[in-house]
């Protein structure tokens, strides 16, 4: 072993503790809830459109609604971060999750089910960065590739999943469930938070922008409004055209005051490193890919394949193992390998998967469409934490609170954008078909036109997947 492999493997913690993992695990367990609950409600939204009488662009909001409040707190929970500590901010979280869940769970129309939601997602907006804060931060860089293989459990594997368990409650029970499972486990999490969870980041209180504070909620919230109203009113729509382009202007004005601040809310000087930006556009195309592609499949099964919705979670659930089992060895991976071995073949194995999907009809097999969704669940998390790992070991201690949260607000809204064009797709591709088709058939054809949006992001990350140093340690 040659000298500076021993200095890396003997680097410390930038705040060392005993049991990081213990530290973690209230966050992880916090942050999976969130994550889970981004695609749990996928498989119910066509039931609830018929309980809650109303239509599919309507519906899109207890997704995007979710993806909007997250888009708002994101780019603000690195400013909270130095005002407030670690512990109250993640205690908060869980409290305020909790309390989502039952507004939602106890919902009697479509407007309180949504208030739940948004609540919840301040909530996922608060622990999605400091999850990545605190794992950078305790753990050494030697073991960091480690850290991100399980912070991919809660990113790639809790939307994986959302969908299985949801149809299991809903084979069972009412939708209501699938609210009220989410609490007993918000309450472990908020035990242990409270027990094992030390204060990482430094407070210093920094002068409060108000300004900024203004323009990152209108230009980030902005924006992921403009993309839902498309799925609805179509990309050209005045108030989709005004919307879109009021809102780049405002986050436009937005970075560039964070640029010339000695106080920034965000530092986006970060993406000055260019490890770190292609680690962040990976991450942006990866969390697209998957989020796209969980949306339309559950539909598919229900109302391309007339699969009732109880069985869908089964056919589900062989994905998400999958997910879970990559997503656990991917970053052990990572730090004998680096990244780029990773991500080429990571992306490579998702253009497989979803090409298969593309292919298939209504009267596919059912194994089929199972096999095509697990070769996407694959590769996706193959992608998934090098990218991470790649862009967060190129930041230093001053600088990791930020780069965690741009990413994970860059990731939020490709998120809400990724579900808005799946969307507008799905409708498009359905509206093409002939009026002799089948409605099925039809469906199925939207769906097929979606998973082509799904096809493109993959094929631009392994592109740019080529473009990244496999160093093993990021310096």
């Amino acid at each position: 072993m040659d000298t500076s492999t021993n200095k890396q493997e003997t680097a410390q913690a930038a705040v060392p503790v005993s049991h990081p993992l213990l530290a973690m695990s209230g966050i992880l367990v916090g942050a999976f809830v969130g994550m889970l609950s981004e695609t749990a409600l996928n498989i119910a939204l066509p039931s609830l459109m018929t309980q809650l009488h109303v239509g599919i662009g309507t519906i899109q909001w207890l997704v995007t609604g979710y993806l909007l409040v997250i888009g708002i707190v994101l780019p603000l929970s690195s400013l909270l971060a130095r005002w407030f500590t670690t512990r109250q901010l993640i205690i908060f979280a869980l409290i305020d999750f909790i309390v989502g869940a039952t507004i939602s769970a106890l919902a009697p129309d479509f407007a309180v089910l949504l208030v739940g939601r948004m609540i919840q997602g301040i909530a996922t907006g608060l622990l999605l960065p400091l999850m990545f804060t605190v794992a950078t931060l305790i753990y050494p860089p030697y073991k960091l590739g480690t850290a991100m293989g399980m912070i991919g459990l809660v990113v790639m594997f809790a939307p994986a999943i959302g969908p299985t368990l949801a149809g299991i409650i809903l084979g069972v029970l009412s939708w209501q469930w699938i609210f009220w499972a989410f609490v007993p486990f918000l309450l472990i999490a908020l035990v242990i938070s409270i027990k094992f969870l030390p204060n990482v980041v430094e407070i210093t209180k920094p002068k409060v922008d108000i300004l900024s504070i203004i323009l990152s909620t209108l230009g980030f919230g902005g924006a992921v409004v403009a993309v839902s109203l498309a799925s609805d009113n179509g990309w050209l729509s005045p108030v989709v055209l005004i919307t879109l382009v009021a809102a780049l202007l405002i986050l436009f004005f937005y970075i560039r005051r964070q640029l010339h601040s000695q106080t920034p809310i965000l530092n986006f000087h970060v993406f000055s490193l260019s490890h770190f930006s292609i680690g962040a556009l990976l991450i942006v195309i990866d969390f697209g890919m998957i989020i796209s592609s969980m949306y339309l499949l559950p539909m598919f099964w229900q109302k391309g394949l007339a699969v009732p919705v109880a069985l869908t979670g089964i056919v589900m659930l062989p994905g998400g193992i999958v997910n879970a089992l990559v997503s656990a060895i991917a970053g052990r991976f990572i730090d004998q390998l680096g990244p780029r071995k990773l991500l080429i073949p990571g992306f490579l194995i998702s253009i497989i998967g979803i090409l298969m999907l593309i292919f298939t009809s209504t009267n596919s097999p059912m194994w089929y469409v199972i096999m095509a969704h697990v070769i996407v669940m694959i590769g996706a998390p193959l992608g998934m934490a090098p990218a991470q790992t790649y862009g967060l070991n190129a930041l230093d201690q001053s600088t990791t609170s930020d780069g965690s949260t741009i990413m994970n607000t860059f990731q939020q809204i490709s998120g809400a954008v990724a579900t808005a064009v799946a969307t507008s797709l799905l409708g498009l591709g359905q509206h093409a078909s002939t009026a002799a088709t089948t409605s099925r058939t039809a469906f199925t054809n939207g769906v097929h036109t979606g998973l082509m949006f799904t096809l493109a992001l993959a094929v631009i990350g392994f592109a740019l997947s080529f473009t990244v140093k496999n160093d093993k340690h990021t310096a």
